[in-house]
């Protein structure tokens, strides 16, 4: 475990001076001020577990500053004073002090005091933590759906690396949500209340860049098809993700960024790499962290969960009922071959919802697929046994496993479900 960190806060410069020699020789990582003047502003820098102030003290005491830190998940406060009453005391803990000790006091229980806040806080914020990536990964739930192993991982790893200030490379074939991604990174990321300034390096010129990197500073900048970017652009970002400094062009002034730099392609990197069109110092600062975006074919079982959230969307915004999929629609969804990947499959629910709305809506036209194709038969076949697993696998979970609920869920007999389980390679344990 890391060092406790305690901030000690005393205008007398003895006892100050006593206090951090006393913590530094049993462990303590000690920072000090020697008045309450400003002290928030230390304490947000330093994030210290526990703060030692004293209370009497000129200009501010230090019930001023533990009036001032209530209900801003400040660290605890342990009060000290040498003239220090019952009234005082009171008064210290109803404002909200952890504890209180008169001078002169024993420097073993102050210690033990001290370590005894410092852990309850360290638990409180690693509390937070868990609620709040607990928090993260029901909202990216809602907006990257999936249950297939590799977009559970990707929910993971999103919110691991929104965490963090370093630069994140996004790969993926076009249309699977490289946006979508980068978005989630800023918006679970400390920067969220600032901008999230999305450009496409094909088209990026280097006029514009003042403005575009004022606009992103304090937050993120997402570079999309950063290996289309022109030679010149790709030497202008390389500066600036380096050192995070902007020259401006008008008056060659230099001003500090801080910004987090995320990137994207669907290039080959290797290709882009060996053919030159791109620099090989700049992609190497960019790729830091890297996340690579699975193909729809990749996460089949996923086809069926999209294209009914696709459906219910579009269907709510032109005002009607979702049109309800058949068996050869599912059968057209999962043998399809989605080029296009999640964009692909979000155009054609809408083209579904636009012709139900006409009368008709089947996924087959709006595939294109022709009915009288040579392999139409085996395909169907493939496509049907896909459905029947995916369908029974989601009944087995619904019911969590009970076989008598699942087949009456799913009007079949108990032996039929069996027989289905085993022919279909179902493996309950992991579904469960």
């Amino acid at each position: 475990m890391a060092k406790f960190h305690v901030l000690v806060i005393d205008d007398d410069k003895e006892m100050r001076q006593s206090l951090v020699h006393l913590l530094s020789r049993t462990g303590w990582q000690v920072s000090e001020l020697p008045s309450a003047e400003g002290a928030e502003q230390k304490i947000g820098e330093l994030q210290p577990d526990v703060i030692l102030s004293d209370v009497r003290m000129p200009r501010r005491t230090g019930l001023d500053l533990l009036q001032s830190l209530q209900g801003q998940n400040a660290p605890p406060m342990v009060m000290i004073s040498a003239h220090g009453d019952i009234p005082m005391a009171v008064e210290a803990i109803q404002d909200g002090a952890y504890s209180f000790l008169e001078k002169p006091f024993d420097p073993r229980r102050l210690l033990g005091i001290l370590e005894h806040a410092a852990k309850q806080h360290r638990l409180q914020k690693n509390t937070d933590r868990l609620r709040e990536r607990l928090s993260a990964q029901a909202g990216l739930n809602r907006v990257l759906l999936g249950d297939t192993e590799v977009v559970k991982r990707l929910r993971d790893d999103i919110v691991d690396f929104a965490g963090l200030e370093t630069n994140v490379m996004i790969l993926g074939a076009t249309g699977t949500g490289k946006e979508l991604v980068a978005n989630a990174l800023h918006n679970l990321s400390a920067r969220s209340d600032k901008s999230f300034v999305a450009i496409n390096c094909a088209v990026l010129n280097p006029a514009g860049f003042d403005a575009i990197f004022a606009k992103a500073n304090g937050g993120t900048l997402f570079l999309d098809e950063f290996t289309a970017a022109l030679a010149e652009v790709q030497a202008m970002l390389l500066r600036v993700v380096e050192t995070q400094v902007m020259t401006l062009a008008a008056t060659g002034e230099q001003v500090r960024l801080d910004i987090r730099f995320i990137s994207a392609t669907n290039e080959n990197i290797e290709g882009a790499l060996d053919q030159g069109m791109l620099r090989k110092d700049l992609y190497h600062r960019l790729n830091t962290l890297i996340l690579e975006l699975p193909a729809l074919q990749d996460r089949k079982d996923d086809i069926a969960l999209l294209f009914e959230h696709f459906i219910g969307r579009h269907a709510e915004v032109y005002e009607i009922n979702p049109p309800q999929q058949t068996a050869a629609d599912i059968s057209a969804l999962l043998s399809h071959d989605w080029a296009g990947n999640v964009r692909e499959l979000r155009n054609v629910a809408e083209r579904c919802v636009l012709a139900a709305r006409r009368g008709g809506g089947s996924v087959v036209d709006a595939l294109r697929i022709s009915d009288d194709s040579d392999d139409m038969p085996e395909n169907l076949r493939g496509a049907m046994a896909a459905f029947e697993k995916q369908l029974i696998g989601r009944a087995l979970q619904a019911h969590r496993g009970r076989m008598d609920d699942t087949a009456e869920a799913l009007g079949i007999g108990r032996r039929t479900l069996n027989e289905k389980i085993v022919k279909l390679g179902l493996d309950k344990g992991k579904l469960l």
